[in-house]
């Protein structure tokens, strides 16, 4: 398995995070191998059969079917790496079959709580930070990854551009809205105070390094707090939030699947359900013929 991680990590370049995904999905699956009572089988020597045994235990332990889409997705690479490297003939995997994921229609805040979150002081340095955050995410649709990997270079305020590093290393530039603009010259102004003199990190913690992406969750469930907001909020509902307000107003699914950064426009086709469930409400207040008739 060394080897295989090995060409995912040079030839591939895929990141850490998704690397050790597999090792962990590989590893297990070689861990029940084990369990099986039999010393012939392995990975190189292992069947259809037996990856499908191992499914149905994971579906059987209730195992979220993407989850097992992943895990699946992970054993199947690695055989095609082994056939490559002519250690086995055939991928015992390819024909193995998972449950169809549920699509979980994405949370979002409408305009109306998106504002009042967005309504803080800039008085002190963290404060000016996190209203810059905030602004950011809702502005500019990133994920939480994006955010806090940002270094300043990757700022353009006089074009309202962002160059931002998505899934994949894959690069792509976002337009910043005005308010964020603002919001990102407010904290600009004052960051200098909280980083470290050699740090390039656009965000940065108390401690003058980058920030990490449990702080700012943390902060943005401080906000949701002293806003006296019910529903919880997390960074990546403000990015299906910016999806979803942007295609309601659009309607222009391929600028929103660029602007999120989704390799395969059925990502972003969920967001065309949220955007069908608000015309529905809107539908059924407004439609004389929709509204149930009173007694």
């Amino acid at each position: 398995m060394a080897l295989f991680l090995a060409y995912l990590t040079h030839e591939k370049r895929y990141s850490s995070h998704t690397i050790e995904a597999y090792r962990r999905d590989i590893g297990q699956f070689d861990q029940w191998l084990k369990q099986q009572g039999t010393t012939k089988l392995s990975l190189t020597t292992v069947e259809p059969c037996h990856v499908q045994q191992y499914m149905a235990q994971l579906h059987r332990q209730n195992l979220g079917a993407s989850s097992l889409k992943r895990k699946l997705s992970s054993l199947s690479s690695f055989f095609n790496y082994l056939m490559r490297q002519r250690k086995i003939s055939v991928n015992p995997a390819l024909d193995v079959y998972t449950p169809k994921a549920v699509r979980k229609l994405p949370g979002t805040l409408d305009i109306e709580r998106v504002e009042q979150l967005l309504d803080i002081p800039v008085i002190t340095p963290v404060e000016k930070r996190d209203k810059a955050i905030l602004e950011l995410f809702y502005s500019s649709g990133l994920r939480l990854s994006e955010l806090v990997s940002l270094d300043k270079i990757h700022l353009d305020l006089s074009e309202g551009l962002l160059q931002v590093k998505g899934k994949g290393d894959k690069e792509r530039r976002v337009p910043i809205g005005s308010l964020a603009v603002v919001a990102l010259q407010q904290w600009l102004a004052v960051r200098d105070e909280l980083a470290h003199s050699n740090e390039q990190a656009l965000f940065v913690s108390n401690r003058g390094t980058r920030i990490s992406p449990r702080n700012v969750q943390q902060r943005v469930n401080y906000w949701q707090r002293q806003k006296g907001l019910e529903q919880h909020i997390h960074p990546h509902k403000l990015r299906h939030s910016f999806a979803s307000h942007l295609l309601e107003s659009s309607g222009d699914l391929r600028a929103v699947q660029e602007l999120l950064g989704h390799a395969d426009i059925s990502t972003t086709q969920v967001y065309t359900h949220l955007d069908y469930q608000h015309l529905a409400k809107i539908y059924d207040k407004a439609h004389p013929r929709a509204r149930k008739q009173k007694d």
